[in-house]
């Protein structure tokens, strides 16, 4: 038995040593840390139990049959996170460059599937030169096994990826499908074709930094949601979000003890500027309602117009939406749109309350926006949030104007709760255009036009600049004092903690996408 203990213990070895001690140096020089040392930083201490140790590639050809690593490029396996079990894989860099082979593949399919029968997050940490091109159409297709299981685990369980390194070429598309991507500054990039490519195509001279960056796709494209400084950040990120999310669509998020105090904020009765068109950062508004230091902000570098992300009431997670009117005024426009509207979607699936805040003008005019598809995208939030059965709640601040108030969650799209501030101004469009409009042959046949229209002007503004005509209507079931938000907001979520809708039957809807 000793023999057979050391044989085992010997192959052990081999695998933990991955591609080898100068490999492993050299992923250290580049500042990254290997696939096992991000698990450990990851997983709770002791926690990590690894399936598939001793796999190795079945490639004969190009002579890979002389050269085999056990575990094949990639660390697959389970353990918890604060005690909760999650599913894990990291690619190996120091094993043929972490490319993806058929066994590789394999391994992550399996864990895949552990994570859906058994109703875990799944979390992928990827470093990988691309498809194992030694092994020609077998890679390819172990990608597109990964490929499905990431759609048929969409709205089932979590999937987080992080990218500590290279994603290149298909590999890009199964952390594009997964829920949240975490990029590392200057170690990481994505893109579908690399610069060397693109100077051949296109005569582009461009950096892979420049084309595929964490800061490119977190202000460019807004393909990754968070840009960390570091991979240890992306695995403080990692953790911090999995603390808002529940382990599968089935249960509810986790829920913190919170001892309720003077939830009184009148702090939050000093931040609306007196002029109307004069802006404030919403982030100040969200700060004040929300438990202290709670707020994960999402995309925060992506269409700051609009803010996302994750926080918690009165120990209950929330997901927010909230106009932001310190960047273009708080307009919709298409990266706006589709930003919220992903996340309004993620927070749905997995029954986590949706909280919104409306300053919104209406939606940004242009040719650049009109020809671009801003009817189709703006209406993609306005389905994410039509299609949302989890409990919805509108606080407006300010303006919600035109086809925007419709889209921001408005009663008449389903929300539950829709509150108003005193300065809430509810209408078709601002007070001086709609003066010019309406009273246009009074203002042009007027001795003095400029003064007629300051007085339409007011004249419109008392009728619909304000709340109370909504109110009226019942399209807002309050009026309320912005220091009271955090009271009614504990008040209203706790109220529909139970909520159930019932949808018409069908397959699934048809997005605009």
């Amino acid at each position: 038995m000793n023999e057979k203990l050391s044989i085992l213990n010997s192959k052990k070895e081999a695998a933990l040593l991955g591609g080898g001690a100068k490999r492993i140096e050299n992923q250290h020089q580049k500042g990254k840390l290997t696939a096992r040392e991000r698990l450990h930083f990851l997983l709770d201490e002791g926690s990590f139990e690894e399936i598939g140790m001793l796999v190795t590639h079945r490639s004969t050809d190009f002579g890979m049959e002389k050269e085999k690593y056990p575990g094949d490029g990639v660390v697959t396996g389970y353990g918890t996170i604060h005690g909760r079990l999650v599913y894990v894989f990291s690619q190996d860099f120091t094993v043929f460059g972490g490319s993806l082979s058929e066994t590789h593949a394999e391994k992550i399919c399996k864990i895949m599937d552990m994570a859906m029968k058994n109703g875990a997050p799944l979390i992928g940490l990827n470093d990988s030169g691309g498809a194992r091109i030694q092994e020609g159409v077998v890679s390819l297709g172990g990608y597109a096994d990964i490929f499905y299981r990431n759609t048929l685990a969409s709205g089932v369980i979590p999937q987080l990826s992080a990218i500590m390194g290279p994603c290149a070429g298909g590999a890009v598309y199964s952390p594009a499908i997964t829920d949240f991507i975490l990029m590392v500054e200057h170690t990481s990039y994505m893109f579908v074709t690399g610069p060397n490519v693109v100077k051949t195509v296109t005569h582009e001279q461009v950096t892979s930094e420049e084309l595929g960056g964490a800061q490119t796709h977190a202000s460019k494209s807004g393909v990754t949601h968070f840009a960390c400084a570091n991979e240890l950040e992306a695995i403080h990120h990692l953790k911090k979000l999995l603390s808002y999310m529940p382990q599968n669509c089935e249960e509810q998020a986790p829920f913190e003890v919170y001892e309720s105090g003077d939830e009184h904020r009148p702090k939050l009765n000093e931040i609306m500027p007196e002029n109307a068109n004069q802006p404030y950062d919403i982030r100040e508004v969200i700060e004040e309602v929300i438990d202290k230091d709670s707020f994960l902000e999402v995309h925060k570098d992506f269409a700051e117009n609009i803010v996302v992300g994750f926080a918690r009431l009165a120990g209950r997670s929330l997901g927010i939406v909230a106009n932001q009117p310190a960047f273009l005024a708080g307009v919709l426009d298409i990266h706006a749109s589709t930003k919220a509207a992903r996340f309004v979607r993620f927070c749905d699936a997995f029954n986590i309350p949706l909280l919104v805040f409306e300053d919104v003008p209406g939606f940004l005019p242009g040719t650049d926006q009109e020809w671009n598809g801003i009817i189709t995208n703006g209406a993609k939030l306005l389905y994410a949030f039509c299609e949302a059965t989890v409990p919805r709640i509108t606080v407006i601040t300010r303006k919600a104007y035109g086809g925007a108030y419709d889209v921001m969650n408005s009663k008449h799209i389903g929300a539950d709760m829709n509150y108003a501030w005193p300065s809430a101004e509810i209408a078709v469009m601002g007070a001086k255009g709609a003066a010019e409009i309406i009273f246009k042959k009074e203002i042009s046949s007027a001795e003095k036009p400029e003064e007629k229209w300051l007085e339409k002007e007011k004249e419109y503004s008392d009728i619909f600049a304000n709340p109370y005509r909504a109110a009226e209507r019942g399209f807002i079931d309050e009026v309320i004092e912005p220091a009271e938000t955090r009271i009614k907001l504990i008040k209203a979520f706790k109220m529909l903690e139970n909520k159930v809708v019932n949808i018409p039957r069908k397959k699934h809807g048809n997005i605009p996408l």
